[in-house]
C-alpha cells in the first residue's frame, strides 16, 4: 500500500488531527474538512485516501469553485452526446472516474444549487445520471469535501442545502492555521527544505538563530502553502546564503505586494490572457525572423560563386526577385484556440495540469473551452 503523503508536525493539534484521520479512513464514511486557504485540506484528503482500502485506485481531486456553474453538471456526472452545443461526443464524468476509489471535492460551499440536489443523491445513493441521459449509473466512489467557507453561515444565508450541509458533516476534521501551530513551523520548513533539495539538487545553507525566530513570530497567512512556496522560493533565489531575517522579510514583503496586485480574479484573468497574446506573438515574430533567415541561407547558396559561371535566365531571374511569399495570418484566437486544444491532448483532457502548463487558472481555462467548443 503506498503511503507517501504524511501529515507534517508534532504539535498536539497535529497529532489528534492524525489518529482521528487514520480511524477514519478504515471507513468509507463521508468527510468534510475544514480550514483557512493554504493549510492543507488536500493533503489531509490523500492521506486519508492513502491509508485506506481504496490506495491502490484512483483519488480525483475537483475544485467546485474553479469550474463555471454551466458546466460542473457535466464535469461531475458527465454527458451524452448532442445533450449540449459543443457535446461531440459522450463523456465520463468524474464521480463515473473515481469508481472504487475516492473523489476529493474542494471549495465545495462554490457548489451551486441545483447541482446540490443531484450530489445529495450521489452520497445517499451512490447514483446519479449523466446529463441528457435517462440511464441511471452507480459509483462506489469514496466522498472527501472541504471547504474554508462557514456552511452553516451558508445555510443561514440560503446558499448552501441544509440537508446537504448535515449529510456532509458524519464525520468532520478541522485543520489549524499554521500560525496556531507554532511548534510545527520549523518542523515543516525544514521538511520542505530537504523535498526542495532533492527536486533541485540545490544545497540549503539554513537559517539563523534570528531568522527561525523570525519565522516563528510572523502570522503565515496564507499557511501551509505560504510557507512552501517561500522555502522554495529562498533555496532557488538564495543559493549559497545562510538565511537571515532581513531576506525572509524581502521575500514576504514582494509575496505581500504581488497578492494585493492579483487579489482581483477578473484582473488575474486579463493579466493571464494578455501574457498568453504576448506570448503568441512573440513566438510568431520568432518564426518569421528564422524563415527569412532560411531564405537568405537558401538564396546565398544558389547565387553564383564564379565569374564563369553562366548568368541565370530570365526564368530563374523573375523567381530570385520575387517577394518571398506572405505567411498566412492566423488569427490570435485560433492559435490560442489550438494552444489550448494540444495542451487537453496531451493530458488527456485533465483541466488541472493544462492549467498549469499553459500558466493560467483551472476558471480561465474551463471559460475558454466553452468559447471555443473545445
Amino acid at each position: 500500500m503506498n503511503r507517501s503523503i504524511d501529515i507534517i508536525g508534532r504539535s498536539a493539534a497535529i497529532q489528534q488531527l492524525r489518529e482521528i484521520a487514520q480511524k477514519v479512513a478504515v471507513t468509507d464514511v463521508t468527510v468534510l474538512i475544514t480550514g483557512e486557504t493554504g493549510s492543507g485540506k488536500e493533503v489531509l484528503a490523500r492521506f486519508i485516501h492513502e491509508h485506506s482500502r481504496r490506495a491502490g485506485k484512483s483519488f480525483i481531486p475537483v475544485n467546485c469553485g474553479a469550474i463555471p456553474s454551466g458546466i460542473i453538471e457535466s464535469e461531475l456526472f458527465g454527458h451524452e452526446k448532442g445533450s449540449f452545443t459543443g457535446a461531440v461526443q459522450a463523456r465520463k464524468g468524474y464521480f463515473e472516474s473515481a469508481d472504487k476509489g475516492s473523489i476529493f471535492l474542494d471549495e465545495i460551499g462554490e457548489m451551486p444549487l441545483e447541482t446540490q440536489v443531484k450530489f445529495l443523491r450521489v452520497i445517499e445513493t451512490g447514483q446519479f445520471q449523466r446529463v441528457g441521459a435517462s440511464e441511471t449509473i452507480s459509483t462506489d466512489a469514496r466522498i472527501i469535501a472541504a471547504t474554508n467557507r462557514n456552511l452553516h453561515q451558508a445555510v443561514a444565508d440560503m446558499n448552501f442545502r441544509e440537508d446537504l450541509y448535515y449529510r456532509l458533516r458524519s464525520v468532520e476534521l478541522q485543520i489549524p492555521p499554521l500560525r496556531e501551530r507554532g511548534s510545527d513551523i520549523l518542523i515543516m520548513a525544514e521538511h520542505f527544505v530537504h523535498e526542495f533539495e532533492r527536486k533541485h539538487g540545490i544545497a540549503f545553507e539554513g537559517f539563523s538563530p534570528e531568522s527561525a525566530e523570525f519565522m516563528l513570530r510572523y502570522p503565515w497567512p496564507g499557511n501551509v502553502r505560504e510557507l512552501r512556496n517561500l522555502i522554495e522560493s529562498l533555496l532557488i533565489l538564495e543559493r549559497g546564503k545562510k538565511i537571515t531575517p532581513d531576506i525572509l522579510e524581502k521575500h514576504l514583503l514582494q509575496r505581500s505586494r504581488h497578492k494585493s496586485l492579483v487579489h482581483d480574479p477578473s484582473k488575474t484573468e486579463k493579466n493571464e490572457l494578455n501574457l498568453i497574446y504576448s506570448s503568441l506573438i512573440q513566438l510568431r515574430q520568432e518564426i518569421g525572423e528564422i524563415r527569412q533567415l532560411l531564405q537568405q541561407v537558401i538564396s546565398a547558396r544558389q547565387a553564383p560563386t564564379s565569374p564563369l559561371l553562366l548568368p541565370p535566365s530570365s526564368a530563374e531571374t523573375r523567381i530570385a526577385e520575387a517577394p518571398p511569399a506572405e505567411e498566412p495570418t492566423v488569427p490570435l484566437e485560433e492559435t490560442e484556440k489550438r494552444s489550448i486544444a494540444a495542451a487537453l491532448r496531451k493530458y488527456d483532457g485533465n483541466k488541472r495540469k493544462t492549467a498549469q502548463m499553459l500558466g493560467i487558472n483551472e476558471r480561465t481555462l474551463y471559460r475558454k473551452i466553452k468559447e471555443y467548443g473545445l
